[in-house]
């Protein structure tokens, strides 16, 4: 397979720059990967796709405010995005300056943390801040909101709360799983009353995410490594619900990916706890365990681009984006989703 095969024109004016009024106001084009189909809908149709029995599993990660801009000790200016908090005192981040700073050397961020250069390998490095507070503190108070490079304005107070789900809760993420962005706390509600059970992954969503590829084969690409959480509660409930007849859908490609990634590990199985993965998903992959997936519109020659149509198929993501811009959807994660029956 080749990079072309996952590529696109998108007119930029359907990148949306800002959030619907209402989280749940956002479009969804059904794509029913079974019947080499798709219709324009609602997000606020989602019920109308469930029964009672069926699994919506939710990625419940928080994005931090991980962006920090500083000096060199030789006084050069930089930009840091925290891409792991490995500890309370140490940080896996890239730096963004004229410059590469020197493994050993300090920086000084946003005038009050003093950081050091412990390694660098990659894109990637290792800094140890020295102060009293713990990173996740130190980010909440100094740090900016990593809005995602094709949001082309700074992040406001209408991001802090916007750009993080209803559910958020475990703090590690520098993008949002935005998927999810568009339940609010009545649609959950509503999904219960119905007799859909709700239930929760964990994974921290790197900045990775938004890096293209950029090898001819797409199988030369060295993915970014992210980590997950599945607690057990949520393993009885979708094998309660495979038993009794039931779905799994999984809300954004991290839900999937962590619930995909940890079944590829166990042989099909789920186990509970935490895990690490760098699985590449492309088509011909077997998915074990998720039965539809709702998803946004992904950037072109993307490695989630690459997922979306190892679960559809490559032809029927194709026609059902090219039908997304003719009817000007929204695309990206301030944009429209899509829910999609995986190809049988």
């Amino acid at each position: 397979m080749k990079i072309q095969d996952f590529d696109y024109f998108l007119p930029n004016d359907l990148i949306a720059q800002f959030p619907p009024k209402q989280r749940t106001d956002s479009r969804m084009l059904y794509l029913d990967s079974r019947r080499d189909s798709f219709k324009d809908a609602l997000f606020r149709d989602l019920p109308q796709y469930l029964r009672k029995g069926d699994v919506v599993v939710l990625n419940d990660t928080r994005v931090i405010k991980a962006r920090l801009e500083g000096v060199k000790e030789t006084g050069g200016k930089i930009e840091v995005l925290v891409e792991r908090v490995l500890d309370d005192h140490h940080v896996q981040a890239m730096i963004r300056a004229s410059h590469a700073p020197k493994t050993g050397s300090r920086l000084l961020l946003e005038n009050n943390i003093s950081a050091t250069v412990q390694e660098h390998a990659d894109n990637f490095y290792i800094l140890q801040l020295a102060h009293e507070q713990a990173v996740i503190e130190l980010l909440e108070q100094y740090g900016r909101l990593p809005l995602p490079p094709y949001i082309e304005r700074e992040a406001t107070h209408l991001d802090e709360d916007r750009y993080q789900t209803v559910f958020a809760k475990a703090p590690g993420a520098v993008a949002a799983p935005t998927a999810g962005l568009h339940f609010d706390d009545a649609m959950l509600k509503n999904l219960q009353a119905m007799g859909v059970t709700t239930r929760y992954v964990t994974l921290h969503v790197g900045a990775g995410t938004f890096q293209p590829v950029r090898v001819e084969n797409i199988l030369d690409h060295q993915m970014h490594t992210e980590i997950y959480h599945i607690p057990a509660e949520t393993i009885d409930a979708i094998n309660d619900a495979k038993h009794a007849g039931g779905r799994v859908l999984a809300v954004g490609s991290t839900s999937l990916r962590a619930l995909e990634a940890c079944a590829h590990k166990h042989e099909g199985e789920l186990i509970a706890g935490y895990g690490e993965t760098n699985l590449f998903i492309t088509p011909g992959f077997h998915f074990h365990i998720v039965d539809r997936l709702l998803t946004n519109f992904h950037l072109p020659r993307s490695t989630l681009l690459m997922m979306v149509s190892a679960f559809a198929g490559i032809e029927n993501i194709r026609h059902a984006y090219q039908h997304a811009i003719a009817q000007r959807y929204r695309f990206f994660s301030y944009g429209d989703a899509m829910l999609i029956e995986k190809k049988t």
